[in-house]
């Protein structure tokens, strides 16, 4: 850990930094006006889904859904070939950004559950033909930055010893720094499920990420001096960017809730995890939070509502979506939702138990 936080704070992290902030200028505009934006989140959905079944990179899966994004920016393009095009998109992601022995092969990917229910086979020829279409496209250019390319190097400050929970000192500055990851992590994957955020710079995205998260953890101040003067962005460059987010959350919260007063028995477990709205935060500009009694503030084990765990009638007709989810996560105990981003997420932080 010693030697992680030392490469974090070295020249060579800085210079990839401001290689990749260079490089986000010159990024492909965005314009939203392809035929089927309205399957978008599906696609990336599907996209989640295999990448999460082979373990990819944040990375790799981030940028397989802007490659996708913008190749459906460009072209026309029917359902069916979507799925190619979707696919191809996370070879070319993955061979990018993955070790060569972890870049999902032709054998393994036919053999998945998903793929018979889409009634889709791939075959070297059709993938390599569709991977220089894109790769023509991109004028063979994949260095393109995502959110997922800053939120390392922000976390590596994104929690300091001075920081205060609702007014009062950490008890456990690691198992803190631990829930910001996770926290940082489901809030990249809810930038993921809409296009809206497309309109906001990679690294604008990853720094709201990391603002939200000290809201949702009531980590004060809210955006303090050091990650402005690291990120670039001061708290009113970021509030655009973090109220999407932060309704998203609150809405997954709802649902979280629904679903779990749904269950049988509820109403005799006891200790239920008290969770907060936490738009209201929004324009208390790196306030510090009045000292109160400690609250169980809640870890992300639920995830981003999935366009996969909704009906059929807006998307593809001949896909049967829940074939999709399950047949790739068959062990797993969580209603609706698509792909897990946060299955080790418990149901409170205990590094603020006091």
């Amino acid at each position: 850990m010693e030697l992680e936080d030392q490469w974090w704070k070295g020249q060579l992290a800085a210079d990839i930094y401001q290689a990749l902030r260079y490089k986000e200028l010159k990024l492909p505009s965005f314009k939203g006006q392809s035929p089927q934006l309205n399957l978008r989140r599906y696609f990336a959905d599907l996209i989640a889904i295999v990448s999460n079944r082979f373990r990819l990179c944040p990375t790799a899966r981030h940028l397989a859904v802007y490659l996708l994004d913008l190749f459906m920016d460009r072209y026309d393009v029917t359902v069916q070939q979507l799925h190619m095009v979707s696919l191809s998109c996370l070879l070319l992601a993955s061979k990018f950004e993955e070790r060569e022995d972890r870049v999902p092969k032709l054998e393994t990917l036919n053999n998945l559950g998903c793929m018979s229910s889409m009634n889709l086979v791939l075959t070297k020829q059709g993938l390599l033909h569709m991977e220089l279409l894109l790769l023509e496209t991109f004028q063979w250019n994949l260095y393109l930055p995502t959110a997922a390319h800053f939120t390392d190097y922000y976390l590596s400050i994104a929690v300091h010893e001075g920081d205060l929970h609702d007014g009062w000192p950490m008890t456990c500055l690691e198992k803190t720094k631990l829930y910001m990851a996770k926290y940082v992590d489901y809030f990249l994957e809810v930038s993921l499920q809409d296009h809206v955020f497309l309109c906001f710079a990679p690294s604008l995205v990853a720094a709201a990420c990391v603002a939200a998260s000290r809201l949702i953890l009531h980590l004060s101040p809210t955006w303090p001096p050091r990650l402005q003067r690291l990120t670039g962005y001061a708290w009113e460059n970021l509030i655009p960017c973090t109220e999407k987010l932060l309704i998203a959350h609150d809405s997954d919260v709802k649902e979280a809730n629904k679903q779990k007063c749904q269950q049988p028995n509820q109403h005799q477990q006891q200790g239920q995890t008290v969770y907060h709205t936490s738009a209201q935060y929004l324009n208390r500009t790196n306030a510090q939070y009045p000292q109160q009694a400690p609250q169980p503030v809640a870890a992300p084990n639920h995830l981003p509502a999935s366009y996969l765990s909704h009906s059929t009638a807006n998307g593809p007709q001949s896909i049967n979506t829940q074939t999709i989810s399950t047949s790739l996560e068959p062990k797993s105990n969580i209603p609706n939702r698509a792909f897990q981003v946060s299955m080790h997420y418990t149901c409170a932080a205990p590094c603020f138990d006091r």
